[in-house]
């Protein structure tokens, strides 16, 4: 039977996990919500230079509020911390370095994820958004893009066979975290690669709409000694 655990403990869960795919020297952008948490993970053992696609290279861990810079936000205005060294410069030239193919890895969060590695994460029909935002130019332009999210949304999936909802863009999702395990986008489908403690195979493939494909190294997701 799944572990139950607060809301964020999943979430941290996820970032602590989202973190080990990272590497030395790697530029990551980090969207905004729960993949910002993943500055918080990344080992200190390691350089990791992440980036906002408003105009920094430097994010630092996220700030308490007690320490909250009000000139220093990611693209969705949420407070950012800037480490020693940080950069920071025009959106214009930002979005050169993600178009030009130098960010290794981006990661976000999605509405949708199929089968295909589209990925819908941008608008709800009806609801009220600003737009598409940097996300369309971030899948595309990172060398790898890795989905961070809560595995199904009020009990529904969010990994499809299909989505329904309009992409943001089309087979570009690399791999997928979630509190239930990690799952690789491969030209067969989605291979379940890591399962979370206290998570069956079953208990996964009931929360996923799409076929998943159980890798024949299956392994435990490895998550934070405190949790």
């Amino acid at each position: 039977m799944t572990i139950q655990r607060e809301k964020h403990q999943i979430r941290r869960m996820i970032a602590w996990r989202v973190a080990q795919e990272l590497h030395d020297g790697d530029v990551v952008n980090l969207g905004i919500g729960l993949p910002s948490l993943v500055a918080n993970e990344t080992s200190s053992d390691i350089e990791i230079l992440l980036q906002a696609e408003n105009g920094l290279i430097g994010i630092g861990e996220m700030p308490d509020e007690a320490n909250i810079d009000p000139d220093l936000v990611n693209a969705g205005g949420q407070p950012i911390t800037a480490t020693i060294g940080a950069c920071t410069f025009h959106s214009a030239d930002s979005f050169t370095i993600i178009r030009g193919g130098h960010v290794d890895a981006t990661v976000l969060g999605a509405l949708q994820v199929d089968q295909h590695g589209n990925l819908a994460n941008w608008i709800i029909p009806g609801k009220m958004v600003p737009g598409m935002g940097g996300a369309m130019d971030l899948v595309v332009g990172a060398k790898k893009v890795i989905v961070a999210m809560e595995h199904t949304v009020k009990g529904k999936p969010k990994l499809l066979k299909h989505c329904s909802l309009p992409l943001t863009a089309a087979n570009q999702v690399d791999l997928i975290v979630t509190e239930m395990g990690v799952i690789k986008i491969t030209e067969a489908g989605m291979m379940l690669t890591e399962l979370a403690p206290g998570t069956t195979i079953d208990e996964i493939q009931a929360a996923t709409e799409a076929e998943l494909i159980i890798s024949t190294d299956l392994k435990a997701m490895p998550i934070p000694s405190d949790l």
